[in-house]
């Protein structure tokens, strides 16, 4: 049998000794204890969307897509208890059929929700956590077959955010808000006043995000703003037509711009110029996500939110001053602070910085200076991004990081939940 398993964009690939799938916590925790007994390695994998090694593994890879259920919905206390495995797409649709979706949630809906939670996935919003912080408690499978009900404490600040070096999820319960209605206007604006009120309207808006290419001169922001007013969603044809045009296009350009390095400045300005405006007023879950097929892969980084436009400006001209052929924009979002020990946003209002290169492009120059930069800030990488650091760089990034080990050593003493990427980033 060919165990090879490939992540979402193709360039993570790791050869398991047996990928399993359980439908059943039961099935989940007999798998973890048969592969601990004989000494093998275990790691959990939703829709291997991670750009990093996260999920990779040479030991038994347990594929979480039998544990999709949404188990329970309890409107009175504004809850709902849902499968670990359980992708976020198929996941809001169903809460929204019950009147209810959650508080914030990524630009991306193709996880599952236990990958989204132990990277700390986000959306933007400075006044919104990221999609962790909605976790109000967890069933998590350790080494040793137990399964611990985690809802308060050290254990359940480190599970929050976990980069699956605890155990395995099998459950977790979340803090849901009735549906509402998002209204977002995309607007095309001029990079420097883009920048220069940039507080302003992360302060003034309920989320405000914007996109720049590095050669372009002209930023599209993106604000929000949340209400109960009924949803006005245009022809769902045209919304897909759109989608598939954005993305046909895209990969177009970029293939020309792999093929010609030296024209991405004209070919950032070509896509600059199909940006447009727009208006969207639909459901939270619908508006917030975006369609991407285009093969990518990312770095991001999450700076003190107060060195957002200096960094910005860093990234830029480190590109042109490089001439780098890249092809996709910078994006920049931002949350509030939260509390989980290895969130990207602890202890503080964030700005995230994220840069992409096209699939087969070379990539290593642009983020290897990015990280450059962002080190500066003391930026903490995100966890299913690429990024150069380890454990002995990261540890004085995060204030609880010694909690998160102490966590780590008492629920796996053994390693069971290692792999490689762990071992680099956590330590052994």
């Amino acid at each position: 049998m060919n165990n090879t398993w490939k992540n979402w964009a193709g360039d993570q690939i790791c050869a398991p000794v047996a990928i399993e799938r359980p439908t059943s916590e039961a099935e989940l925790v007999e798998i973890v204890s048969r592969a601990a007994q004989r000494g093998q390695r275990v790691r959990a994998v939703g829709t291997g969307h991670s750009f990093t090694d996260c999920a990779c593994t040479d030991g038994v890879m347990i594929d979480m897509t039998g544990l999709q259920r949404v188990i329970d919905v309890d409107p009175a206390n504004g809850l709902a208890t849902v499968e670990g495995g359980a992708k976020l797409n198929p996941l809001f649709a169903e809460l929204a059929g019950h009147g209810f979706g959650i508080e914030n949630q990524g630009d991306i809906d193709k996880q599952s929700i236990t990958g989204a939670t132990a990277t700390a996935t986000h959306g933007t919003g400075v006044r919104f956590k990221n999609v962790s912080a909605q976790v109000v408690s967890a069933r998590l499978v350790t080494a040793d077959g137990e399964v611990l009900d985690v809802s308060d404490g050290d254990t359940y600040l480190a599970t929050r955010v976990s980069l699956g070096a605890l155990g395995v999820v099998s459950q977790l319960t979340l803090k849901v808000v009735p549906l509402f209605t998002l209204h977002r206007e995309d607007e095309l604006r001029p990079l420097s006043k883009t920048l220069e009120r940039l507080d302003a309207d992360v302060d003034g808006n309920d989320h405000f995000e914007f996109f720049v290419f590095p050669y372009g001169e002209t930023a599209l922001t993106r604000t929000t703003r949340r209400s109960n007013e009924e949803p006005r969603p245009g022809p769902a044809w045209k919304k897909k037509l759109g989608e598939e045009f954005e993305n046909a296009g895209l990969t177009v350009i970029c293939r020309a711009g792999r093929r010609f390095p030296s024209a991405a400045p004209r070919l950032n300005q070509l896509l600059t110029s199909l940006m447009s405006p727009s208006t969207v007023q639909d459901h939270g879950w619908k508006v917030y996500a975006s369609s991407r097929d285009v093969k990518f892969t990312e770095m991001e980084y999450a700076i003190p939110r107060e060195h957002a436009r200096e960094a910005v400006q860093r990234v830029i001209d480190l590109v042109r001053r490089r001439k780098l052929p890249i092809m996709y924009p910078l994006e920049v979002r931002f949350s509030a602070a939260d509390d989980a020990f290895l969130s990207t946003a602890n202890g503080r209002e964030t700005c995230y910085i994220a840069v992409h290169q096209f699939i087969g492009m070379e990539y290593e120059n642009y983020f290897r200076g990015v990280e450059e930069i962002m080190n500066e800030y003391a930026g903490r990488p995100h966890w299913g991004k690429r990024h150069y650091q380890s454990a002995a760089t990261l540890s004085e990034r995060y204030p609880d990081w010694d909690r998160f080990l102490a966590v780590r050593d008492r629920l796996d003493p053994n390693r069971v939940f290692l792999n490689d990427y762990t071992r680099r980033v956590l330590g052994n």
